[in-house]
């Protein structure tokens, strides 16, 4: 007998597999420093995390007031795609004194 590819039945004991885990969740974490200026950094978070300009310059001005902001929370693997990102952006020409990309980090959510 041929296999009807239509028939959607689901494997042998799908059904109770019980509910979806939740993958871990990561906060992608923008850390300031005296390098990089507000338009760098803006155009990085509408560049990397697809915001508004409105939106990148209000976590660009809790960034400079705090010293860090949380850019994504997302899983760890998607965490340090976007961590990468951020490090490897390049370096600000608009600021002299500035040698690379900025810092990112990752924490775990509670």
């Amino acid at each position: 007998m041929t296999p009807n590819p239509n028939n959607r039945t689901h494997p042998a004991g799908a059904a109770s597999r019980g509910p979806v885990q939740q993958l871990a969740q990561w906060n992608v974490v923008l850390i300031n420093d005296k390098d990089h200026s507000y338009n760098y950094v803006t155009t990085l978070l509408q560049q990397l995390f697809a915001v508004s300009s409105a939106q990148a310059v209000e976590l660009a001005t809790q960034m400079a007031r705090t010293g860090r902001v949380v850019c994504m929370t997302t899983h760890r693997e998607y965490a340090e795609f976007k961590r990468e990102q951020i490090q490897s952006f390049g370096k600000d020409t608009l600021v002299d004194h500035c040698t690379g990309s900025m810092s990112a980090a990752l924490e775990a959510c509670e």
